[in-house]
């Protein structure tokens, strides 16, 4: 479990592709000092698991669900920067909102314009993602909490970034035509599926 605030922005190393996966290499941020194999962090929003790591790198490998749904592949992966976040530990303060790490799906990036120091982000969002999302709700974009501001009849989603994000993330980066990886609310998720079956359950015996 994450809360969408982001603790590094690290580069990918190396990506190959090995059968049904890809093996990605990322490098280890200097104050990750209490990993171990087998923990769980989000990389863009994706709950990956800790194979191997060492003073520099940290390893994780992409298994056909996660390629299928992000889209991703090895020459995608090499050489970009992706956002890290450790799990949660009991106790620690949620600032962001709670996320699973599992992608709902993708969006495209239609505008990113900064102003004033903030970057307006607008995402045209899958069309089977918008019941989750309302204005003034959050939701997971590359695994960065974010609160939404509006969204359009026509299913694009807009969001403003302040300088803090847009400098310890790689949402500063994003230009109009690039994919992100979405993650809706799943308090959101579990009261719309609770309501949508709810008469069903009722009626059973």
């Amino acid at each position: 479990m994450f809360s969408g605030i982001v603790e590094a922005l690290s580069p990918v190393k190396s990506a190959r592709s090995n059968g049904n996966l890809v093996q990605i290499e990322v490098e280890r941020p200097r104050d990750f000092t209490d990993i171990k194999n087998g923990d769980s962090i989000a990389t863009n929003g994706v709950c990956l698991t800790v194979e191997k790591f060492d003073d520099r790198t940290i390893q994780f490998a992409l298994g056909a669900e996660t390629l299928q749904v992000t889209g991703w592949s090895a020459d995608q992966l090499a050489k970009s920067r992706v956002n890290l976040e450790r799990s949660l530990r009991m106790g620690d303060r949620i600032h962001g909102h709670m996320v699973s790490g599992h992608v709902d799906g993708v969006g495209q990036v239609t505008r990113a314009e900064e102003d004033g120091g903030s970057v307006f982000l607008d995402v045209q969002a899958p069309p089977q993602l918008l019941r989750y999302v309302w204005k003034k709700g959050s939701w997971a974009v590359n695994g960065v909490s974010l609160t939404i501001n509006n969204v359009s009849d026509q299913g694009v989603v807009s969001m403003c970034l302040i300088p803090e994000t847009t400098k310890r993330t790689n949402l500063g980066g994003l230009k109009a035509g690039d994919s992100v990886n979405l993650e809706v609310d799943m308090m959101a998720r579990g009261m719309i599926s609770f309501f949508e079956n709810a008469p069903q359950l009722q009626q059973k015996p």
